[in-house]
């Protein structure tokens, strides 16, 4: 190669320039100091509780707030996911809502100065029997009602929109159509984290990392304080929104909690070139379930069903890797010897009727943001910025209201445990 070809600087080269100096890494959010009080305090440095600062200080003009994190920004439940996101639900609260999700997620790279890299590859739910062709037909008609955009496919439309899947390969349960929702796809959940942290942070929201939450004070009706291993720090205001320990803050407050901890777990192959342009949900009687996109780095990244049973191990479990595994090759039998890179759990808060909780819990001043079930990922704009509003006006949004806890004692309850995953009934 001539000199005039050849590249500035090396792979290596520029690695070593960066590591040299230290401008060229600059943090993303500030390390502050924990203050004595605040306005609002959030617990909970995940996907929720960093949108719910984010929007409290832009657009609600909130003074001091802080994020805090018993560990590292990014290392919950927003780190342990398969980053789909969709608004394709039957019920009205839950359609509404997730539909507010979806069209935050489509302008958030703009509205964070950061990219996110929302895919709108589009989130095709399969039919395995002409049964279930008119369930998806009433989700479809539901949706389209409200203004979501929804399609029922046959097989001819199912072929042209996934060519990659061999419609003539013989299952044991064939696929007869599709429900399609083509503005679903995947974001990147680590640039989702950075990206609110960031903004908060620029707009004055203090992120405290390796502070956990031991006790809350309280005088009267409303709290006053909480006791952290930092120390102490007065609140005008406390958010919870502890996704996989909500139970815990429950108990923490005295106040016993319509939810159960499960896994749900899920897993990464190898790189490979590109296969699939969409994100397939393949439910079936006899091989369980699969959902399974690519990721821009080329893996396959695949979920199934819910562990049965409660547990906070985080540990994946070789069974439900060989569920998933033997759905997949039934779904695209062409990934035949690609080898799996990686297997995780993540904490899923299950609410008995599989919709998530939004609501004041014990004193006037405590919010509770949890129970998210199988939503939380996709959740994380509009659940941030509703709950930001509540937190602010002291009202629950409309669009939040039908999320109150005072539903299990009333039996207005929202039963729509998801599109895969079986619920969990307490």
């Amino acid at each position: 190669m001539s000199a005039a070809f050849e590249p500035r600087f090396s792979a290596l080269a520029l690695v070593r320039a960066r590591m040299q100096g230290a401008a060229a890494w600059r943090p993303l959010w500030a390390k502050r100091p924990l203050r004595e009080a605040y306005d609002v305090v959030i617990v909970g440095g995940g996907g929720h509780g960093l949108a719910t600062a984010y929007y409290l200080a832009r657009e609600h003009r909130v003074g001091r707030i802080a994020v805090l994190e018993k560990s590292r920004i990014g290392y919950g439940n927003v780190g342990r996911n398969t980053t789909i996101v969709r608004s394709n639900y039957l019920l009205p609260e839950n359609h509404y809502f997730y539909e507010d999700s979806v069209r935050r997620w489509e302008g958030l790279s703009r509205e964070l100065n950061f990219n996110v890299m929302y895919s709108p590859r589009g989130v095709v739910d399969l039919a395995a029997s002409d049964d279930d062709m008119p369930v998806l037909a009433r989700r479809g008609n539901a949706m389209r009602l409200a203004g979501i955009d929804a399609e029922l496919m046959d097989l001819h439309a199912l072929k042209r929109f996934v060519p990659e899947l061999d419609l003539g390969h013989r299952r044991r349960f064939p696929i007869t159509g599709a429900l399609v929702q083509r503005r679903g796809g995947t974001v990147r959940h680590d640039a989702v984290v950075w990206g609110y942290a960031r903004a908060a942070s620029a707009l004055g929201v203090d992120i405290i990392e390796d502070c956990e939450v031991t006790g809350l004070e309280a005088a009267g009706e409303s709290a006053t304080a909480l006791q952290t291993s930092r120390g102490r720090v007065q609140a005008g205001r406390i958010v919870f929104a502890t996704a996989g320990h909500t139970g815990m803050i429950g108990s923490m407050l005295g106040v016993p909690l319509p939810i159960e901890t499960h896994l749900l777990q899920a897993m990464v192959s190898e790189p490979i070139k590109p296969l699939l342009n969409t994100v397939l949900v393949y439910v079936t009687p006899g091989h369980g379930e699969i959902y399974i996109s690519q990721s821009d780095r080329g893996g396959l990244v695949m979920g199934g069903r819910l562990d049965a049973f409660p547990s906070r191990t985080q540990e994946g479990q070789w069974y439900r890797l060989e569920d998933v595994v033997q759905a997949g090759l039934a779904l695209l039998p062409q990934m035949a010897g690609v080898r799996i890179l990686r297997h995780w759990a993540g904490l899923n808060d299950m609410t008995m009727d599989g919709s998530p909780i939004m609501d004041r819990i014990r004193y006037d001043n405590v919010f509770l943001n949890a129970g998210w079930c199988y939503g939380g990922f996709k959740a994380i704009p509009a659940s941030g910025a509703a709950c930001a509003r509540f937190v602010a006006s002291g009202t629950a949004p409309d669009l939040v209201r039908g999320f109150a806890l005072s539903r299990f004692a009333t039996g207005h309850l929202l039963d729509e445990p998801g599109f895969g995953p079986f619920p969990v009934r307490l």
